[in-house]
């Protein structure tokens, strides 16, 4: 499947506008027309006891890679991606009302740089019609729903617009991802700031709390600063949140082979420029917190070696989005048997072993 994909399917599918290409992608999972690529009883069994019990934030986990906010905003093909071999899928960013997004094109491909630039702008249905939807599937793996803040709703209007999403989205999460970080909704990322971020973790932490904890976690952006990272870790141990998701994309543009960088205009840039700030940013999370908060590793996540430096940078789990979308279907399962062999070639006994090793 991956020869086929690589020689056939993604030389077509790269001819396509790259928004249209990826609605065909969702249609062609939910559609079932994408072959499961499950992982055999023997390799399911290597898996479980290279990894060990992979528990993190309350959750069990099948293995430890998953499939960032972005690309199933919806919810619509949650099971299909499981059966491709994620072990978790995040799905977001979803906002209280629906939204339509930025104005198209505002989605595309950097062959070059093996990228993405997106400025679509938390385009999605909306917190009610998401939950009943995400109610109804089998839930084959662990599923996070990622929210943000509409796009017409100013930040000291926002507190009550991320409470208001969390609370239809609740019951159907496994956990909740707080995105203050997307550089496509203006002024959101100013939410990241300290005062900014604790008043909102505060009042989300306080209604979690009221309807039944579930794991909470912030997705920051990998353009702050050592010193702002830090005070964010410091927050987010002070207020018990459960985890830190680095990173979401950057507005960054430095050292990419793209040449005419300037014709795509302004987005969030992902894929393999971003796995060296990422893994950074990993590190400074975990040394700060000297490894007592979980970290859900972002950026530049091709291949199994890729995921294996943001473990030993401090992920305990991993987060792929643009890989996928280069890779293919096949791409989570061959992440996955390559880090349980990385492992298990490098000494480690289990995956807790390996988190932090070179942080």
């Amino acid at each position: 499947m991956s020869k086929f994909f690589e020689k056939v399917l993604r030389p077509t599918l790269f001819k396509m506008d790259a928004e249209r290409a990826h609605e065909l992608g969702v249609k062609a999972l939910k559609s079932g027309l994408v072959p499961k690529i499950r992982f055999t009883t023997e390799e399911s069994a290597r898996i479980s006891q290279t990894f060990g019990p992979i528990v993190r934030f309350g959750l069990t986990f099948q293995n430890p890679l998953g499939l960032a906010a972005g690309f199933d905003k919806n919810g619509v093909v949650v099971d299909q991606l499981a059966d491709l071999g994620f072990g978790l899928v995040e799905v977001g960013t979803v906002t209280f009302e629906p939204q339509t997004g930025n104005p198209k094109p505002r989605l595309f491909r950097l062959p070059e740089d093996r990228a993405l630039i997106n400025r679509l702008g938390f385009n999605n249905d909306g917190a009610r019609k998401i939950a009943e939807r995400l109610s109804r599937i089998e839930r084959r793996c662990v599923v996070g729903i990622n929210i943000g803040r509409n796009k017409d709703v100013l930040n000291e209007d926002a507190i009550e617009n991320y409470l208001r999403t969390l609370e239809l989205i609740h019951d159907v999460a496994d956990y909740i991802a707080v995105n203050v970080s997307s550089p496509n909704t203006p002024n959101l990322r100013d939410l990241q700031s300290t005062e900014n971020l604790e008043e909102l973790i505060r009042a989300l932490q306080s209604r979690n709390g009221e309807l039944c904890s579930k794991p909470l976690l912030v997705k920051i952006a990998p353009d702050l600063n050592d010193a702002d990272i830090e005070a964010i870790v410091d927050l987010c141990l002070r207020r018990r949140v459960s985890g830190i998701i680095a990173t979401n994309t950057t507005i960054a543009r430095e050292r990419l082979r793209t040449t005419n960088i300037e014709t795509f205009g302004t987005g969030g840039l992902s894929g393999r420029p971003l796995a060296g700030r990422s893994n950074d940013v990993i590190k400074t999370i975990y040394r700060h917190s000297k490894g007592d908060l979980s970290i859900i590793g972002v950026g530049g996540v091709f291949t199994a070696e890729d995921a294996f430096e943001k473990i030993a940078a401090g992920a305990s789990l991993v987060q792929a989005y643009t890989g996928f979308i280069y890779g293919g279907p096949s791409f989570a399962r061959d992440i996955v048997l390559g880090l349980a062999g990385i492992i298990r070639e490098r000494g480690f006994r289990n995956l807790d072993e390996a988190v932090g090793s070179a942080a």
